[in-house]
């Protein structure tokens, strides 16, 4: 969209100047009642507005393509339905196209972020009744970042998935459409009590807001800060078994604002994850994580950096959560590893941050559970409070024995005693903001994925991600379930979620009380890929001939994980001849099997030059592995031996015509007299 067609409802340089003017005055007009875009950019860095429950107050809610047969958890079977997409309210015709209707939402609210797994069409968002989107571009361009008052990082796509955390108030209404419909999607927003003024975002006037939502992105893109240490730093040994406060405050008010740990090397993994951290508020606990999982890093801690907290490339464990205390706070670590411990723990305080009339405590709490049947599904709960709060966020590890995808299940969050969740997902890795079971680390301001060990989905996971402009308000419970959907039906799975949240004092939540039992990190061997017994593998054959590209590809379900793929310069009449051993020379059944695609061709497979068969179409409309083929019956040599495969044409639906994948070949020798 060119900057032309977004000032067309005829604001010039002085009207986009006047309406700077307007927006700064709004933003800054003594009043806390009146929301804004800039605002609302303003609150996408402050971590100390997290720890005060929102003024003006609002709900936080969400529409999705979740799959519509989901109604009630006493049909299981629908309750985990799958079809997460392509689901939209309702459709409407404007003008000779179709819309699909995402959201529509009573204002007064914010847009506080969009996500898609696979952004596609063209996306409109209609304010305050009006028959003219006051946004209209590509979908891709809007969630990836390519506008000029809606940048990276505020949007962007990483690993898979599609993010746009850029606010849109309006005043009275919002209703938002795309005219394709075959995709995954997830819209936040924020409602207002009908008392609060906002003033809608107006695209018009995007020039003004360039320059707040450019601060943004830089400061989005930064390498948040953490603590620096000054000075000789003083050590404290813990032994096993023991705890130790480490830090007390001394004024009777303040607010702790950052933390870093660093442990003296060499301590291994399984020895950390049995160091917990209790962080007290005015008498009362409110934090008990291990001290890896409450950094948002998993079992490991994996380097990378966010908003709120990371792990330095050092090592060094640090977090900028925002924590008022109105009396008093302490810092205890306890060790209930078998080992002595060397820790040095650095605390940023504010003490002339007193506590205010809309203060919170500071809450972060660790469930594990180990050994996890992948059947039935179930929805496994990060988090249940009672009382007045805010959710932030939440960092998520597990450990999978297998390659199959572990995270199919949907987020469910009920607020205030809803009996139907106002936020229902489409995917566990759609709540943390990435798509696709994508296996690719990424780091991001609200959103990360440490680590996957892979290959594919197998081993350690830890994924999280922070509620900074999406937070979720809640006046009297909260309760957060995440489902359990394997793809793999007869495994099971070690999972740790840290839940992290701000609350009233009085709250209190359903954590069960840490079980050293429970601590122990899982260890996954190695990953070997699964072969098929006796196969020769495509991908290791040796090529004696080819036209266009030949080399091995993963495919998921094949011998070894990986075919022999011929791709890519070859037409009808060409080959591609590999060669392949016999034990010994005789008579031998031979077995292949294949992969099929929308671009695999129709081909003619040749042993030793004999014919094998008539030509197989390897054609199918979405990848798949065949069941195995028989060939034929051949007379081999001991030692090398040779396969032809010969472009003879191709499906009339095919794509691109002349593809060709080989799993593996297996030979059966034939026995004297063995007439089948």
């Amino acid at each position: 969209m060119s900057r032309s067609s977004w000032t067309h409802r005829g604001l010039g340089r002085a009207g986009i100047g006047s309406a700077l003017l307007m927006l700064l005055a709004c933003g800054c007009a003594g009043t806390s009642k009146v929301v804004t875009t800039e605002s609302l950019l303003r609150e996408m860095t402050d971590l100390r507005a997290l720890a005060a429950y929102p003024d003006p107050a609002f709900t936080c809610k969400q529409f999705s393509s979740y799959d519509r047969a989901s109604v009630t958890p006493d049909d299981q079977e629908k309750w985990f339905a799958n079809a997460d997409w392509g689901q939209f309210i309702r459709e409407e015709k404007v003008g000779g196209r179709t819309e699909h209707v995402m959201a529509d939402m009573a204002g007064p609210g914010a847009i506080v972020r969009i996500w898609s797994a696979n952004p596609k069409g063209t996306l409109r968002i209609y304010l305050d009744g009006e028959d003219t989107p006051e946004i209209e571009c590509p979908m891709q361009d809007f969630l990836g970042g390519k506008l000029p008052w809606n940048p990276s990082p505020i949007s962007g796509e990483r690993s898979r998935g599609w993010n746009s955390y850029f606010p849109i108030p309006y005043a009275k209404h919002c209703k938002v459409t795309c005219d394709e419909k075959d995709f995954y999607y997830h819209l936040n927003y924020r409602t207002y009590p009908p008392n609060v003024r906002v003033t809608s975002f107006r695209v018009a006037a995007s020039e003004a807001i360039e320059p707040a939502s450019s601060g943004v992105a830089v400061e989005l893109a930064a390498d948040a800060q953490p603590i620096s240490i000054t000075g000789k730093p003083s050590w404290t040994t813990i032994d096993a078994g023991k705890s130790e406060l480490v830090w007390e405050s001394r004024s009777k008010t303040g607010t702790l604002t950052g933390l870093l740990f660093r442990f003296k090397d060499p301590t291994p993994p399984k020895v950390l994850r049995k160091v917990i951290l209790h962080i007290s508020f005015d008498g009362v606990e409110t934090v008990i994580c291990p001290v890896v999982d409450f950094f948002g890093a998993g079992p490991g801690s994996h380097a990378y950096r966010s908003l709120p907290c990371g792990v330095s490339s050092n090592g060094d464990m640090w977090c900028n959560w925002v924590m008022p205390f109105r009396r008093q706070a302490q810092i205890r670590i306890e060790n209930s590893s078998d080992h002595p411990v060397e820790l040095l723990a650095i605390c940023r305080v504010s003490s002339d941050d007193a506590w205010r009339r809309r203060d919170m405590h500071f809450h972060a709490k660790t469930r594990i559970q180990r050994g996890v049947p992948s059947m039935p599904k179930i929805d496994w709960n990060y988090l249940t409070a009672t009382g007045r709060g805010v959710f932030v966020g939440a960092a998520f590890s597990i450990a999978n024995p297998v390659r199959e995808w572990w995270g199919e299940g949907d987020e469910k969050i009920y607020v205030d005693g809803e009996t139907f969740p106002s936020h229902f997902g489409t995917g566990t890795e759609d709540y943390f903001g990435y798509a696709w079971c994508c296996n690719v680390p990424f780091q991001h301001a609200y959103h990360n994925q440490p680590r996957c060990d892979g290959p594919y989905n197998y081993g350690h996971t830890t994924v999280n991600r922070w509620h900074i402009l999406d937070k979720i308000p809640f006046e009297k419970s909260f309760k957060f379930d995440m489902e359990l959907w394997h793809w793999n039906k007869e495994t099971d799975v070690d999972m740790t979620v840290t839940a992290y949240w701000y609350a009233k004092p009085g709250a209190t939540d359903g954590f069960p009380p840490l079980d050293p039992a429970d601590l122990v990190v899982r260890e996954i061997p190695p990953y070997v890929p699964p072969r098929t017994p006796g196969a020769i593998e495509g991908e290791e054959m040796t090529i004696v001939e080819k036209a266009g590209v030949a080399e091995p590809q993963n495919v998921w379900g094949t011998s070894n994980d990986a075919h022999l793929w011929w791709r890519e310069g070859h037409k009808v009449g060409d080959q591609l001849v590999l060669s392949f051993q016999a034990p010994n020379a005789g008579t031998y059944e031979i077995i292949g099997r294949f992969v099929k695609a929308a671009d695999y061709g129709v081909h003619q497979l040749h042993v030793n030059d004999a014919k094998a068969g008539e030509p197989i179409d390897f054609y199918h409309n979405g990848v798949i592995v065949s069941e195995e083929m028989r060939l034929g019956r051949f007379e081999l040599r001991q030692g090398e031996n040779r396969l032809t495969v010969e472009v003879v044409g191709a499906n009339e639906k095919a794509v691109v015509k002349y593809m060709f994948g080989l799993d593996y070949l297996r030979l059966e020798a034939v026995q004297a007299g063995d007439r089948r």
